[in-house]
C-alpha cells in the first residue's frame, strides 16, 4: 500500500498500521493507562508516510524496536570475540567492529609504521584467518554485523566473506553494513589509501557485487558521525552527510544500476549530541530531505529506495575525563534523543571511553542504558511521540533550511547553476551524467572547503566554552568532585608481539605462489576495468594479507597526499 491510497492521512495510516506486524508487548503507561499507537490530526503527516519525517514505519517501535548494536574491538581477534560473546549474551542485538589504526590504514601488524598501534584503538585484522577467529561461535547468517572501516573496506569485506564461507554460511543471505564512506575520510577522518577516483571505482564495484550477490547486505554506510566529532554543527553534519550520500547515488546511476535496487543498500551513521531537541530535529529533517531527493531528483519509485535508514552513536566528544561518571547521564540523554528521532540501531558510549577503550563493566553499563530506555521508559509505545510539537516541528524546518543552503553551496562549487529547490533541473542534470553533487564534493575536498567550515564551527564552540557561554559540568562549572580515579582497560604490548608472531607463522604456512597469482589477477582486473571484488576474494581465500593487497593497489594507483593549507 502506498501513500496514494484513498482516504485522509489518518485513514491511510490506520490501514497500514492494521496490516503491519506489532510486537507482543504491554503498550500502556506505568500507571496502566492505554495509549494510542500514534497521534495526529486527520490531515497531518503520519508515521510511515512520505516524506517519512515521522519515521519509516507506521508502527514505529511498536512494530520493532531499534537494534542494540554495540561498537567494540580491541587487542587481537580472540579478545574481541570474547567481548562480542558478552554483548550478545547480555542482550545485544547486533555487532559493530572497531578496527585498530594499522587495519584502518591498510597496514599489516608487522609493518614498521604499525609499531605501538596494534590492537590499541580496535581489533587487529591481518587476514581472513583473523576474521575466522573474530567471529568464531557467532552465526554470521543470523547476526547482523557492521564494520566501521572505509579506506580498506573492500578487502576487509572480502575477508569477512571468506570467514563466513569457512564457517559454512551461505554468503548470499548475509545481512549487515560496511562503512566504505570515502568522502567523509577526505572531509573529516583522514583514513584514506588513494585519491578519490580509485576509491570510488572500488566502491562502485562493491555496490554492483552486493546488488547482484548479497541483496540484503548494505555496502555503504554514509557517515556523519566523524564529521560531527571533528567539530561540525548539526546542520553541517546533516548536509555534508546527505551530500555524500547523493554522491554515492550518482555513482550507482553512472554504473547503470537501478536506483530502486541499489539505494536500499545505502544506510547512514549519525552522531547524537547533547542538544536534545536539535538532535531529534536533525534526524527528522534527514529522513525528509533524503526521501524528497531520492524521489524527485534520482527517480526512486519504491518506498524502500526512498527510506533513510540510520545507525546512531552517542557523542564521543561530549564525554569528559573530569568526573567521568557524568558521562553515563550524557550518554543516556543522547541515546534517548536518537530513539525519539527514530534511529534504526544504536550504540551507546561507555563512561570511560574518553580515557581508554571500554572496560567490561563500563561496556555493560552502556548496554544497560539502552535496555532501560527500551524496557522501562514507555517511549516505545507510541510512534514519533514528539510529532506535532511546535518546537520540534519548527526546529526540523529550520535545520532543513540550513541544510539546503549548504547543498546550494556544494552545487555551486561543482559549477552548477542549479539550486536544491530545482529538483527537476537536478534530475535532468543527473540523467545527462553531469553528477552535479559529486562534482561539488570533489571540488570542496580539493579546495579544503569542508575542512575549513568544520574548523570554523569547532573554533566558535571552543570560544563559547572558554567564555563560559556554553557549560560543561565538571569542566567549566560544578567542578568540585569526590570521584576517584577509574580503573581503565590497558592493551598490553604483548598483544602486538603475539599478533606479529601469528602473522609470521601464517605467512610461512601458506601457498605463496597462490598469493602472488591472485594479487596479480586483482591488478589485472584493476587495469582492465573489471569488477575487482571477485579477484580480491580469491586473494583473501589464499590468505593474502590486508597490507599486501593494499600495498599492491597503492603501487598501482599511487598514494593520496592531502595538499598543504595554511
Amino acid at each position: 500500500m502506498t501513500s496514494e491510497t484513498t482516504g485522509n492521512a489518518r485513514q491511510r495510516w490506520q490501514q497500514r498500521y492494521d496490516a503491519a506486524h506489532k510486537r507482543d508487548a504491554d503498550f500502556t503507561t506505568l500507571s496502566g493507562m492505554e495509549v494510542e499507537p500514534a497521534y495526529g490530526t486527520d490531515d497531518s503527516e503520519w508515521p510511515g508516510e512520505f516524506p517519512f519525517t515521522r519515521g519509516l514505519h507506521p508502527t514505529g517501535n511498536r512494530g520493532r524496536t531499534w537494534t542494540i548494536r554495540q561498537f567494540a574491538g580491541f587487542g587481537n581477534a580472540q579478545q574481541t570475540n570474547e567481548r562480542y560473546q558478552m554483548i550478545l549474551g547480555r542482550g545485544g542485538g547486533g555487532l559493530s567492529v572497531a578496527f585498530d589504526m594499522p587495519t584502518l590504514m591498510g597496514r599489516d601488524s608487522d609493518d614498521p609504521r604499525s609499531l605501538g598501534e596494534v590492537g590499541h584503538c580496535g581489533v587487529a585484522i591481518d587476514s581472513a584467518a583473523d576474521m575466522e577467529v573474530l567471529f568464531d561461535g557467532i552465526d554470521l547468517g543470523s547476526v547482523t554485523t557492521s564494520m566501521t572501516i572505509s579506506g580498506p573496506a573492500v578487502p576487509v569485506f572480502c575477508m569477512m566473506l571468506v570467514a563466513a564461507e569457512r564457517a559454512g554460511v551461505d554468503t548470499t543471505t548475509l545481512n549487515g553494513t560496511l562503512q566504505t564512506d570515502i568522502f567523509k575520510e577526505y572531509i573529516a577522518q583522514k583514513e584514506w589509501l588513494f585519491g578519490p577516483e580509485p576509491h570510488l571505482r572500488l566502491i562502485g564495484d562493491l555496490m554492483e557485487y552486493c546488488a547482484e550477490n548479497i541483496p540484503a547486505y548494505k555496502p555503504l554506510s554514509v557517515s556523519g558521525y566523524h564529521i560531527r566529532e571533528a567539530g561540525s554543527t548539526a546542520a553541517q553534519e546533516l548536509a555534508f552527510t546527505l551530500a555524500d550520500g547523493f554522491g554515492y547515488v550518482e555513482l550507482g546511476l553512472s554504473r547503470g544500476l537501478d536506483v530502486d535496487v541499489f539505494a536500499p543498500g545505502l544506510s547512514f551513521f549519525f552522531d547524537s549530541h547533547l542538544d536534545f531537541f536539535e538532535e531529534i530535529a536533525k534526524f527528522r529533517a534527514a529522513r525528509r530531505i533524503w526521501a524528497r531527493w531520492m524521489r524527485d531528483v534520482y527517480g526512486a519509485k519504491t518506498e524502500k529506495a526512498q527510506w533513510l535508514r540510520f545507525h546512531t552513536q552517542t557523542a564521543g566528544v561530549s564525554l569528559t575525563a573530569q568526573q567521568p561518571y557524568n558521562n553515563v547521564v550524557r550518554t543516556g540523554v543522547e541515546a534517548l534523543a536518537a530513539v525519539l528521532g527514530g534511529t534504526n540501531s544504536l550504540h551507546t558510549n561507555a563512561l570511560d571511553e574518553t580515557l581508554a577503550l571500554p572496560s567490561e563493566q563500563a561496556a555493560e553499563i552502556a548496554l544497560r542504558t539502552q535496555q532501560v530506555i527500551m524496557e522501562e521508559t514507555g517511549v516505545t509505545n507510541v510512534a514519533d511521540p514528539l510529532g506535532g510539537s511546535w518546537y520540534v516541528e519548527a526546529l526540523t524546518d529550520q535545520i532543513e533550511a540550513e541544510a539546503n543552503k549548504i547543498f546550494d553551496r556544494i552545487l555551486a562549487m561543482g559549477g552548477s547553476t542549479l539550486s536544491s529547490a530545482d529538483t527537476s533541473g537536478l534530475a535532468e542534470a543527473t540523467r545527462d551524467g553531469a553528477n552535479p553533487v559529486t562534482r561539488g564534493l570533489l571540488r570542496g575536498i580539493e579546495d579544503g572547503w569542508f575542512m575549513s567550515e568544520i574548523a570554523e564551527a569547532a573554533f566558535a564552540y571552543q570560544v563559547a566554552l572558554e567564555k563560559g557561554d556554553k557549560k560543561v559540568v565538571g569542566v567549566n562549572c560544578h567542578t568540585e568532585s569526590v570521584t576517584s580515579e577509574l580503573e581503565i582497560l590497558r592493551v598490553s604490548h604483548e598483544v602486538e608481539v603475539e599478533q606479529v608472531a601469528v602473522l609470521g607463522r601464517r605467512r610461512a604456512g601458506r601457498d605463496q605462489a597462490a598469493v602472488d597469482r591472485t594479487i596479480e589477477a586483482m591488478l589485472t582486473a584493476a587495469r582492465e576495468g573489471a569488477n575487482m571484488v571477485p579477484p580480491m576474494l580469491e586473494a583473501c581465500r589464499a590468505e593474502a594479507t590486508l597490507g599486501e593487497i593494499c600495498d599492491a593497489l597503492r603501487a598501482e594507483w599511487g598514494e593520496y597526499r592531502e595538499p598543504a593549507r595554511f
